[in-house]
């Protein structure tokens, strides 16, 4: 899997993220199974802006999912808990990035999912 750095601007903050670029297959698996300790940032990318439902089942752990519009704009941030069937973003997008709640990533989640009151738990 190709790794890429990816720049965001989220509540005033610049996030840099290096994630993993899932290709057809890694989309279909995601973090399923993955041990949360050892569980990578993942970036998913589409060719034109969709409007698709994710899934939790398998996944073990809370996650947060970002929503980006073609021109990098953060649409919508949310913790995704385990097991959840379908959460759907509230308009289209073109990329997505799960975040791993875990050791590596706390700081990136805290300035994130912090204590801003349009964060939803799924």
């Amino acid at each position: 899997m190709e790794i890429q750095k990816i720049k965001l601007n989220y509540r005033g903050e610049n996030i840099v993220l290096n994630l993993k670029k899932c290709n057809f297959i890694w989309k279909i698996i995601g973090l399923t199974f993955t041990r949360k300790e050892k569980a990578k940032a993942l970036l998913f990318e589409f060719e034109k802006p969709s409007l698709v439902s994710i899934h939790s089942l398998f996944v073990f752990f809370d996650f947060v999912g970002i929503w980006i519009d073609e021109n990098g704009k953060v649409l919508e941030v949310k913790i995704v808990k385990p097991w959840a069937f379908s959460i759907y973003p509230s308009t289209k997008f073109k990329k997505l990035i799960e975040i791993p709640i875990n050791k590596e990533y706390s700081k990136v989640v805290e300035l994130l999912v912090g204590s801003s009151s349009k964060i939803q738990k799924i």
